[in-house]
């Protein structure tokens, strides 16, 4: 694996580097050595509101929604094939900058993000109305056009992924943007600044601001330059964001927390279901709002799962993310580290049993933390309705098709959920009654652009990919012309 140095980071502004108005900056934290590997511009009011400026001014005056969707098209497809010629350079930033394991890196986070901006680039020129049959003597039609400006704001665990899932349909169907990546986490979203500029998206069509939630990111919710916001956090942010956004009647598209149920049937390939289970709560240290944290057992086959599980997860490879053998790295930050611990540490005080884990890894001054194992938590047990946002899977068994249905359904998310069966006819009538944006059958965190994901409940509205994601980025203009 090459390195390379890591510059300062300064605000992409109109196609142009520039420092913070005020010259605040903020650290980046390598959270594998809790080491400080550079520092980036912390924008402020003044900052948000030149970038919010400059979108406007690039799309009130057509330089990219004049262009035609073809032409639109044709630069995505540019940027999607700029990431994929940078993709070592872009893994170890992710790497990096998150903590995440530099395979996974490469495998999901650059080669999804690739996807992302080659599928939206392909539905780009599709941006169309249709003619519609009334009584009325006149020619009526309808109209899909842009909305304008842009906000995404983009959470810590996914920094290059769940840009692209905003920013690629955004410009696809002709807005402008400006992009509050996470605070913790802004180095790729710099990066992919510059390929934006390389590939041809004209000045001011993207535009970066790094810095704080409270300060950069309230004062883009809050500004009236903004037609849209696309935000991607937890529940309790995002009920702030939309409740702003509603004091300005702007359309929003909110993907919130998720605490998912993974449910394991006494008919399923438990082999197959393991690796299924194991996946959907170890998966990027379980800093995965789509993760399955929560498993439900058939009780004929918990204590075999349970012995499976405390088997095979200590084994599971946890270590330095830049090695490729890694599968689980750090905890993105010690405030993480820290959560994780607390609600063990509640689990234990509940009567919980750890399985397995359950305690901090010591390796090089990072934020490490064992995939941990938790059983005979009671239901309404605050670790088992609440998200932890780390490698931690509680356990419990159920008694019929029923109560699995009731206990998936008795948290406040519905974000993802996941069903373990050989019976095809019980997955479909399960997978229609579970309160989640997408059920996963026999396997976990099946992704594409093409595909369709968004919460119910308290994982919030909207959804991400997909022509759905795509038609959320325009507005339905209808025309009327008198024949008479």
């Amino acid at each position: 694996m090459t390195t390379f140095e890591i510059e300062p980071g300064r605000l992409f502004i109109a196609g142009q580097w520039r420092e913070a108005a005020d010259g605040a900056r903020t650290e980046v934290v390598d959270p594998s050595r809790g080491a400080v590997v550079t520092t980036v511009a912390e924008a402020g009011a003044a900052d948000v509101d030149a970038a919010v400026r400059a979108a406007r001014e690039a799309f009130d005056g057509g330089a990219w929604s004049g262009l035609s969707g073809r032409e639109r098209g044709r630069i995505l497809h540019r940027v999607a094939e700029l990431i994929r010629e940078n993709a070592d350079e872009i893994a170890q930033l992710e790497s990096l900058d998150v903590g995440k394991p530099i395979t996974l890196c490469h495998a999901v986070d650059v080669a999804n993000a690739a996807n992302d901006y080659e599928h939206f680039a392909a539905l780009a020129h599709s941006l169309h109305g249709s003619n519609r049959d009334t009584p009325m003597n006149a020619l009526a039609y309808t109209r899909r056009e842009p909305l304008g400006v842009v906000a995404a704001i983009t959470p810590f665990n996914f920094p290059l992924i769940l840009a692209g899932s905003k920013i690629a349909p955004a410009l696809a169907a002709g807005n402008t943007v400006v992009h509050k990546p996470a605070d913790e986490t802004p180095l790729s979203a710099l990066y992919m600044a510059r390929l934006f500029q390389k590939a041809g998206v004209p000045d001011g069509v993207v535009n970066v601001v790094t810095g704080s939630g409270p300060v950069a990111g309230e004062a883009l919710l809050r500004h009236s330059g903004v037609d849209k916001i696309a935000f991607t956090g937890s529940t309790a942010v995002g009920r702030h964001a939309a409740s702003v956004a509603g004091e300005s009647l702007k359309p929003v598209t909110m993907e919130l927390g998720g605490n998912a149920a993974h449910v394991v049937f006494e008919d399923a390939d438990l082999e197959k279901a393991v690796g299924a289970v194991i996946k959907g709560f170890v998966f990027n240290t379980g800093q995965f709002c789509m993760g399955g944290p929560r498993l439900l057992v058939a009780r004929s086959v918990y204590s075999t799962l349970l012995g499976i599980l405390a088997d095979a997860v200590p084994g599971v490879p946890v270590g330095d993310p830049r090695q490729p053998e890694t599968v689980v790295g750090p905890m993105a930050g010690e405030k993480h580290l820290k959560k994780v611990e607390e609600y063990v540490a509640l689990a234990r005080k509940e009567g919980g049993r750890v399985v397995c884990g359950g305690e901090r890894l010591d390796l090089d001054g990072g934020y490490y933390y064992k995939p941990t194992v938790i059983a005979d938590l009671p239901n309404d047990s605050r670790v088992v309705q609440e998200e932890i946002f780390g490698p931690v899977l509680t356990v419990q068994p159920f008694d019929s098709e029923e109560e699995a249905v009731t206990l998936a359904n008795s948290t406040p998310y519905g974000l993802a959920s996941g069903v373990q069966t050989s019976n095809l006819a019980r997955a479909h009538r399960v997978a229609e009654r579970l309160q989640a944006g997408i059920v996963w059958i026999n396997d976990w965190a099946m992704l594409d652009p093409a595909v369709p994901f968004g919460g119910v409940k308290d994982s919030g509205f909207g959804r991400e990919y997909g022509p759905e994601a795509f038609a959320a980025y325009t507005r339905v203009k209808s025309v009327v012309v008198s024949l008479d």
